[in-house]
């Protein structure tokens, strides 16, 4: 049986085994049903979206977690990209923000710039100069804070195979704004909380 944390958070006693499986949920059910990210859908089925659960609760130990995943990375190709979790840390989202630009430099200090990509998630996940409510922010809200380790060699093929992403976020703000607020929070409640 998985050990139970209890931590002061408010994911208390949650398993890792738990927190996976919303994640998961999530992607399943608004990533990919949504096509939120229209690469998704072929990695989850490939087997090659690894889900990594951290249990930092300080940015040393969340480091050193997000490089482990880059030495994973590094040694298996099978792997294609890694969500890396924080339920017990980052909580707030402007330590979570001060966090990535730390990380952000510390692997470009680690000579992985041009080989690995941070793209940001979080419960609270707020655009600049959007209301907090805005749909577009929901693009990047997920279950627990979390950091999706990409490779860039992967982002270019999927670049070049789908032609021009830039298009992405504004069809999915089109989407959410479409859905609704409140269909949006809906979708959520039943994957996140």
């Amino acid at each position: 049986m998985p050990h139970l944390h209890r931590l002061k958070t408010s994911h208390v006693n949650q398993t890792d085994q738990i927190i996976t499986e919303k994640t998961q949920n999530w992607i399943r059910s608004f990533i990919i049903d949504l096509n939120i990210c229209p690469f998704a859908r072929r990695e989850v089925e490939r087997g090659s979206v690894r889900i990594q659960i951290s249990s930092a609760q300080s940015n040393d130990k969340a480091l050193d977690d997000l490089f482990a995943e880059t030495k994973l990375l590094d040694s298996t190709p099978a792997v294609e990209t890694t969500l890396l979790v924080f339920p017990h840390f980052l909580s707030d989202f402007y330590d979570y923000l001060d966090f990535v630009d730390w990380a952000e430099t510390n692997l470009n200090l680690a000579n992985y710039e041009g080989v690995y990509q941070l793209a940001t998630f979080h419960p609270d996940y707020c655009f600049a100069d959007t209301d907090v409510d805005d749909v577009s922010n929901y693009t990047n809200r997920s279950p627990y804070p979390m950091l999706h380790l990409l490779r860039e060699t992967s982002v270019e093929k999927a670049i070049a195979y789908y032609g021009n992403t830039d298009e992405i976020p504004e069809r999915n703000i089109a989407c959410l704004n479409k859905l609704g607020l409140a269909e949006i929070k809906k979708i959520l409640a039943g994957t996140i909380l």
